[in-house]
């Protein structure tokens, strides 16, 4: 069966931090690329951050370029996002998508940023 369980979100205030993880199972998580999305009240889902089967390769937003980091441990088929400095308009739904032979979602984690 697979699954990719998101956990690490809450409320954080302005300028804080919070690393998010999506832990995969079911599938060989080694050979599918990483994408973390998310989805903002009333806004459309956006791709915040992919990594590629090399963790080497990264892309990021516009709007968390140099806040947001992504990474992955393919020996714990774990793949994280580190937020820093985080905004209030960051807050939303975080989602994790795994792309490959098939496309995998999980069922999102909840960030608050607020004072």
């Amino acid at each position: 069966q697979v699954q990719l369980v998101e956990s690490g979100g809450g409320l954080v205030q302005p300028g804080g931090s919070l690393r998010l993880s999506c832990a995969a199972s079911g599938f060989t998580f080694s050979t599918y690329a990483m994408i973390w999305y998310r989805q903002a009240p009333g806004k459309e889902r956006e791709m915040v951050a992919q990594i590629g089967t090399s963790a080497g390769r990264a892309n990021y937003a516009d709007s968390v370029k140099g806040r947001f980091t992504i990474s992955r441990d393919n020996a714990k088929n774990t793949v994280y996002l580190q937020m820093n400095s985080l905004k209030p308009e960051d807050t939303a739904v975080y989602y994790c998508r795994a792309i490959g032979r098939n496309s995998y979602w999980g069922q999102g984690t909840q960030v608050t940023v607020s004072s």
